[in-house]
């Protein structure tokens, strides 16, 4: 008969403790997400060389605007080099460079790392992640679109001598920087992240957001310029085009002669009507993906 074994098994407190705090819930994943995104657009809380390539263009966006005012200061009086309504027609390359350098860093760096199911095994949901990048990315974006010309406003108005004549003749002018602001950045913020959050692979991703801006401008310009009314549409395509149209529209500009936006002779309302309805169609692909993507 075997002797009974008077072996017993250990019990250790490894300190465990149950967390008893303030649970902040849904609404403060986003907004930290939000903020986390943000930061990470301009390289801030990563290392030095994250920074250099959105630092750089953000600082060129700013140029056009800051040699204005210098000239303004020392000509002691309003000077217009760059009007509000095409200024985007002078940075539409730094920004394009931007979202095609951002845009695959804030979206595809959690999919390479597979750090997606710890986002969504908490409050945030699919659509809660879509959308805080897509919200993040359109603020980081007005960073170079209004920014710059918010500074030449205010830098306008200090330099005239009148500055309360200057504020009655062009106070009209703000809600058109604003909207027309508004619309570039979030066109261009969800169509380059419907593009980015297809593939983890970061250079892929750069390459397609770079074709889709700088490609298709002049494909579209062919088509309006050798086929007939039809092929006017074709500017549409072009984001840049598109967006051009758009601040002429919202500040009720006619498009300069021998351009493809005057050749095209499109009804102007078409331009703000197309921009609304592709950030719809974006930022329905972006929230489409992450409601299917294997996390």
């Amino acid at each position: 008969m075997q002797p009974q074994s008077d072996a017993t098994g250990s019990i250790y407190d490894l300190g465990y403790r149950r967390y008893d705090g303030v649970r902040l819930g849904r609404q403060h994943a986003v907004i930290a997400l939000y903020l986390y995104t943000l930061r990470g657009a301009f390289g801030l809380g990563r290392r030095t060389s994250s920074k250099i390539i959105p630092v750089i263009i953000t600082v060129i966006a700013f140029i056009p605007a800051l040699v204005q005012l210098g000239i303004a200061a020392v000509a002691s009086g309003v000077v217009e080099i760059f009007a509000p309504e095409n200024y985007f027609g002078y940075v539409q390359v730094t920004v394009a460079l931007f979202c095609a350098a951002v845009a695959p860093e804030i979206v595809g760096r959690d999919q390479r790392a597979r750090t997606l199911s710890l986002y969504f095994s908490r409050a945030l949901r699919r659509s809660d992640y879509a959308f805080a990048k897509l919200t993040a990315f359109t603020t980081a974006l007005l960073l170079l679109t209004l920014a710059p010309q918010a500074v030449l406003f205010v830098g306008n108005t200090l330099a005239t001598k009148d500055t309360g004549a200057f504020l009655r003749d062009n106070w009209s002018e703000v809600p058109r920087i604003v909207s027309s602001g508004l619309l570039i950045a979030a066109l261009m913020a969800s169509v380059s992240l419907a593009i980015a959050c297809q593939t983890p692979r970061r250079s892929y991703a750069t390459v397609a957001v770079i074709a889709l801006f700088l490609v298709t401008t002049p494909l579209a310009a062919i088509f309006v310029r050798e086929t007939g009314s039809w092929g006017h549409y074709a500017i549409l395509l072009s984001p840049f085009d598109l967006l051009n149209g758009t601040t002429l529209a919202v500040f009720d500009i006619v498009p300069d002669p021998d351009t493809s936006l005057e050749i095209a002779d499109l009804p102007a309302w078409l331009y703000p009507v197309v921009t609304a309805g592709y950030t719809i169609v974006g930022a329905g692909l972006v929230l489409r993906r992450y409601a299917r993507i294997a996390a």
